[in-house]
C-alpha cells in the first residue's frame, strides 16, 4: 500500500512555482528536491512538466535554478531553452565544467522549511 499523499492534483503547478520562488539567486535545486519539499519525492518529473509549462523568461518564477540530480540542465530536445537557462545561471555566478555539469555540493539550496 502506498502511504505517500497525492500531490499532483489541482494547484500543483502553483505549489511548484511557490517553492521555486524561494530558491535564492546563485543557488540551485533539483526537480527531486522540489518534489520532496512538496511532499512526494517521486513526482520529480511532474515538477519538470510544471516548469516547462512556463513560457519564455518573462516570469517571476526562477525556473532556471532547477536542474537534474546529476548537476546538469535537462533540456529534452529544447536546446534553445537549455541555452537560455545556462546563460541565466552563468549570469548568477553558477559555473559548469566542460561536460556541462555543475558542483551541486557547492550550489545546492538547503531548504530551510517545507513549503506548504
Amino acid at each position: 500500500m502506498d502511504d505517500e499523499p497525492r500531490v499532483t492534483g489541482p494547484g500543483f503547478h502553483e505549489r511548484v512555482y511557490q517553492a521555486v520562488r524561494t530558491v535564492p539567486e546563485g543557488r540551485l535545486t533539483t526537480y527531486g528536491d522540489v518534489a520532496t519539499v512538496l511532499g512526494s519525492p517521486r513526482v520529480a518529473r511532474h515538477v519538470g512538466w510544471a516548469l516547462a509549462a512556463l513560457r519564455g523568461t518573462e516570469t517571476d518564477v526562477p525556473w532556471q535554478r532547477v536542474i537534474n540530480a546529476q548537476g546538469r540542465i535537462s533540456f529534452k530536445g529544447d536546446h534553445w531553452r537549455a541555452e537560455i537557462q545556462a546563460q541565466m545561471l552563468l549570469d548568477e555566478g553558477i559555473e559548469f565544467n566542460d561536460t556541462g555539469r555543475c558542483e551541486l555540493k557547492r550550489y545546492r539550496w538547503d531548504w530551510p522549511v517545507p513549503v506548504k
